[in-house]
């Protein structure tokens, strides 16, 4: 087979995948280059292939771009952002991976890959953008934001009320908190807590989970982004600078990718900030706060968090117990919950009889706080004209919960244990999706693994 015929049956491979690919040759001409780059960069195949680069994008040399770089300069890029206006003007953000193919050290072609993030960009934009306008006071009174404090944290349980003490007098401090709880039990309540009792109360409050958006996106959302920092970029303050002057709260600060640790430790340690692309230090006075729903030695040992990082974050601990070793606060938090859903459903719920407070009592909540609130929800919504609810009102599904296992040893002679255990995952996993509603998120939490790696799991036993 001749090499234009392997040229073309790679071109019509690639025209099937999601990713935008352009290949140039050794002269710098493209050779390949699929419908996805097409349609993200506006510009017809025909007039793109076969076509020197720098005749087609004349606007682009080494310092802007990683394919002329590879093939220049024999440098690869991995996972590089980049924006730029397209050929109708738009504003295009890609994450690029560029890299040279080079048979006895001469660079024989340039392959990029790109990724495009342009939705999850705006994303990130208008999370700032939000974030400005909750600021105004103006506006954040008109639109009556809610915040809490310390007033709003409902409980008497001895080791819960020892927390709360804590992290009473943490709010007087502008030491930075670590706070541990499982999910569900209310971290994002005693943080704000902790703000809107203390000093800062006046000053802006912030909230940003580490694992809603990729490094690349979470880097310029948190420090800003530099006009001129790279192609498209715009002076846009990130949410340090937002923030001065009053609390940033980094919700499960372990999915913060590790690169981006370091930058943060320095952040911490130098009290200034550096938008992306930018040259200029900005002095920040913001107080930290982190939350983490897995336990801190294990996040530490596996790696998700930077050892000086973590006793960086660390100087204040709180460890908020789960539900099940809060027996005591349950009656008075589903008394809340009633309260809270009679005013939004128009219900006239008086009171919880004896069989509903056993069968909350009796229940362990995977789920904490919000699973509780959850179910006084459910029930709530299905009584009608009824003052009193009763255990038989409360929907509480304790088997999906329990140990789902293969109790039959002999069963493994039958199969290997390979796919004993195999059988045993899938029959897990069906269990916690179906209890948290094929919710993947929820029920990866609760399996205590990523969530990527329960997609994978669910792919792989061709679950739902």
């Amino acid at each position: 087979m001749r090499a234009k015929d392997y040229i073309m049956i790679m071109q019509n491979i690639l025209h099937q995948v999601d990713e935008g690919v352009h290949v140039l040759d050794d002269k710098g001409n493209t050779i390949i280059y699929n419908e996805s780059m097409s349609h993200l960069e506006k510009m017809d195949s025909k007039d793109v292939i076969k076509k020197p680069f720098k005749d087609v994008f004349k606007n682009l040399n080494q310092d802007n771009s990683t394919l002329l770089r590879a093939l220049e300069l024999k440098k690869s890029t991995y996972n590089k952002k980049q924006t730029y206006l397209n050929k109708d003007g738009k504003e295009i953000t890609t994450i690029n991976t560029t890299v040279p193919i080079i048979i006895d050290n001469e660079v024989k072609a340039v392959v990029e890959v790109a990724k495009n993030i342009t939705k999850i960009q705006e994303m990130s934009h208008t999370i700032l953008e939000l974030q400005k306008e909750i600021e105004k006071p103006e506006k954040a009174k008109s639109k009556k934001i809610k915040t809490y404090n310390f007033k709003n944290i409902i409980g008497k349980s001895e080791n819960f009320m020892e927390v709360i003490n804590r992290a009473m007098k943490a709010s007087n401090s502008p030491a930075s908190v670590f706070i541990y709880g499982e999910t569900g039990t209310g971290k994002e309540l005693i943080a704000q807590s902790i703000h809107f009792d203390g000093e800062r109360k006046n000053k802006p409050f912030i909230a940003q989970n580490c694992a809603a958006l990729p490094e690349s996106l979470l880097e310029g959302l948190l420090f800003g982004t530099s006009k001129g920092g790279f192609t498209g970029a715009v002076d846009r303050a990130g949410l340090f600078e937002q923030a001065n002057g009053g609390t940033l709260l980094l919700d499960e600060i372990n999915s913060m990718p590790y690169e981006l640790q370091a930058k943060l430790l320095r952040v911490l340690q130098e009290n200034y900030i550096r938008r992306v692309g930018g040259t200029k230090d900005i002095p920040i006075d913001v107080r930290i706060i982190s939350t983490c729903n897995e336990p801190p030695n294990e996040i530490i040992a596996n790696g998700k968090i930077r050892k000086d990082l973590f006793y960086r974050l660390n100087i204040i601990s709180l460890n908020i117990p789960p539900l099940r070793e809060r027996k005591d606060d349950i009656i008075m938090l589903a008394e809340k919950f009633i309260h809270k859903y009679n005013e939004l459903y128009d219900k006239n719920i008086l009171v919880l009889d004896d069989s509903a407070k056993e069968k909350l009592i009796k229940y362990d909540y995977p789920g904490n706080v919000r699973e509780l609130e959850n179910i006084i929800m459910g029930a709530m919504s299905m009584v009608e004209d009824e003052h009193l609810l009763t255990g038989d009102n409360l929907i509480i599904d304790e088997s999906a919960l329990n140990y789902i296992g293969h109790d039959n040893y002999n069963d493994i002679g039958d199969c290997g244990i390979n796919e004993y255990l195999e059988s045993l995952e899938r029959e897990i996993i069906i269990k916690a999706l179906e209890n948290y509603n094929n919710n993947v998120s929820r029920a990866a939490q609760y399996l205590k693994i990523k969530r990527q790696t329960l997609q994978h799991k669910i792919k792989k036993y061709n679950i739902g």
